[in-house]
């Protein structure tokens, strides 16, 4: 059974810095891209990022291009959101996601069939 769980939201004041990690359980880790959807109140879901079973791959939304990325540590099983120079817009929560298949592409918070529980972030004007 494949677990995500998501750790370390929190507040953060605008232009600052946060990382939140997401802990894959279940299967082989290292074989699957792992997304970032994030959900605010009031609004649809976006596609944060993602990136490729190996890391050599990334996508990123025009939203957070160039302040977010997605590293991931295969070794301990986890996959990071590094996310600087935040901006209120940017508070919402944030979940971690994989998909039944391997491969690479999948830009849509719906082709994504797992999902962690979800971690708050909070950005402070």
């Amino acid at each position: 059974q494949v677990q995500l769980v998501e750790s370390g939201g929190g507040l953060v004041q605008a232009g600052g810095s946060l990382s939140v990690s997401c802990a894959a359980s279940g299967r082989t880790f290292s074989n699957y891209a792992m997304g970032w959807i994030r959900l605010a109140p009031g609004k649809e879901s976006e596609f944060v990022g993602a990136i490729s079973w190996s890391g050599g791959r990334t996508y990123y939304a025009d939203s957070v291009k160039g302040r977010f990325t997605i590293p991931r540590d295969n070794a301990k099983n986890t996959v990071y959101l590094q996310m600087n120079r935040l901006k209120p817009e940017d508070t919402a929560v944030y979940y971690c996601a994989s998909r039944d298949s391997t491969g690479w592409g999948w830009t849509k918070g719906y082709e994504y069939n797992y999902w962690g529980q979800g971690t708050q972030v909070t950005v402070s004007s």
